[in-house]
C-alpha cells in the first residue's frame, strides 16, 4: 500500500512580496488553505531568536541580496501587481524587527485568528505601505482581526511563543528552505510565485477539483475573503509605486545584508 504524503507545508514571509501574491493565489485556488495546510512564518530573526536557532543547531540557508537583484524585485512586483490589479503601496523598511508581525502571527493563530491577522497585516504592508514592525501598526491589526492587540504585541516576549517561532525556523532549516515562498508536499518541493500552479496540479490532479488561480486583471480575492472572514475586498485603485525603482534604494529602504525572504 502506497502511504500517502504528509499534510503541505507552507512557508510564507510577512516581508516577501512573492509570498503575498502566492498565498493570496493560493488561497483564491483553495479557500480551506489554512485548514488544510500547514503553514510555517520565516523571516529574519533577531538575537534572542538566533541564539535560540543556534541552540538547536540550525541556521539559515540564504545568501545576500545584491543591489541588482533588490532593483529587479521592486521592477518584477510592479510588473506582477499591474497585471493582476492588485492596489499596492510599496513599503520602505528601516531597521525591521521582523518579530512583531510573525510572533503575533503565532499568537493569533493560538487564539484561533490566523487567517484574520494574517489578511490584516498583508493589508496593512502591501496596500496600505505601513510598517508591520510597528507595535502600534501590529495592534491595530490585532483589533481589527477580533484579537486582544496586548496579546498579539506582547509575543516577542512571550517564551511559549519565541520557543514556536524558533521551531518554525528551525523547520525550515531542516526542510532546506532557502527563498520564500516555498511548499513543500512530501519529497515535492516548489519555490516561488510560478511554481504554484505546478504544485496545484500535483496535489490536487483534478482541474475540477483545484480550481484555477485568478485570471491576469481579475484582482477579487474574493474567494480568500470569505475564507479569512474578512472586510470586504478592496476597490481596484491605481498601483502606487515609483516610478523608478531607484527611489526606494535612495530613500534608505535597499536592503543590503538579507535575501528578503524571496530568494
Amino acid at each position: 500500500m502506497t502511504r500517502a504524503p504528509a499534510r503541505p507545508r507552507l512557508f510564507f514571509s510577512f516581508r516577501s512580496p512573492y509570498s503575498w501574491l502566492t498565498v493570496r493565489r493560493l488561497r483564491a485556488a483553495v479557500p480551506t488553505a489554512f485548514a488544510d495546510f500547514d503553514w510555517f512564518p520565516y523571516w529574519d530573526p533577531d538575537a534572542r531568536t538566533a541564539e535560540a536557532l543556534a541552540a538547536r543547531g540550525a541556521e539559515f540557508h540564504y545568501v545576500q541580496m545584491s543591489r541588482a537583484k533588490h532593483l529587479y524585485l521592486l521592477m518584477d512586483t510592479k510588473r506582477l501587481v499591474q497585471r493582476e490589479g492588485v492596489p499596492m503601496a510599496w513599503p520602505i523598511d528601516v531597521d525591521p524587527h521582523w518579530e512583531v508581525p510573525h510572533l503575533g502571527w503565532l499568537a493569533a493563530r493560538r487564539a484561533g485568528r490566523a487567517a484574520p491577522f494574517y489578511d490584516e497585516v498583508v493589508a496593512a504592508r502591501w496596500e496600505r505601505g505601513e510598517n508591520i514592525c510597528d507595535p502600534g501598526v501590529v495592534a491595530g491589526c490585532a483589533e481589527r482581526a477580533g484579537l486582544d492587540p496586548a496579546l498579539v504585541t506582547g509575543a516577542v516576549d512571550d517564551p511559549q511563543l519565541r520557543d514556536e517561532g524558533a521551531g518554525c525556523l528551525e523547520r525550515a532549516y531542516l526542510d532546506d528552505i532557502f527563498g520564500i515562498p516555498y511548499l513543500k508536499w512530501g519529497r515535492h518541493r516548489f519555490w516561488g510565485l510560478d511554481r504554484l500552479d505546478g504544485f496545484l496540479e500535483l496535489w490536487r490532479p483534478d482541474p475540477a477539483a483545484a480550481g484555477s488561480a485568478p485570471a491576469a486583471g481579475d484582482g477579487s480575492g474574493a474567494a480568500a475573503t470569505v475564507a479569512a472572514g474578512s472586510a470586504p475586498a478592496v476597490a481596484q485603485e491605481a498601483v502606487r509605486l515609483p516610478d523608478r525603482a531607484e527611489a526606494i534604494v535612495a530613500s534608505g529602504g535597499y536592503d543590503t545584508d538579507t535575501t528578503g525572504g524571496c530568494g
